[in-house]
């Protein structure tokens, strides 16, 4: 996960509010949204919301 917006740099904590297209380009939800579009301006691909990652659960695997 990039942890900036590419175009303006703003900080994107890994459960934050982010945009994704298909290549991985990542930018926040101003620039997504509003300057972008939902469309990504290196792919022309579309810009979809980036998954969020779980907290860290304990491993209950038995070896």
């Amino acid at each position: 996960m990039k942890p900036q917006c590419e175009r303006c740099s703003a900080p994107l904590e890994p459960n934050a509010q982010a945009y994704i297209c298909s290549f991985e380009c990542t930018f926040c939800p101003t620039c997504s949204t509003q300057v972008f579009r939902y469309v990504c301006p290196n792919c022309q691909g579309e810009l979809v919301l980036r998954p969020r990652r779980r907290p860290q659960e304990p491993n209950y695997a038995v070896a």
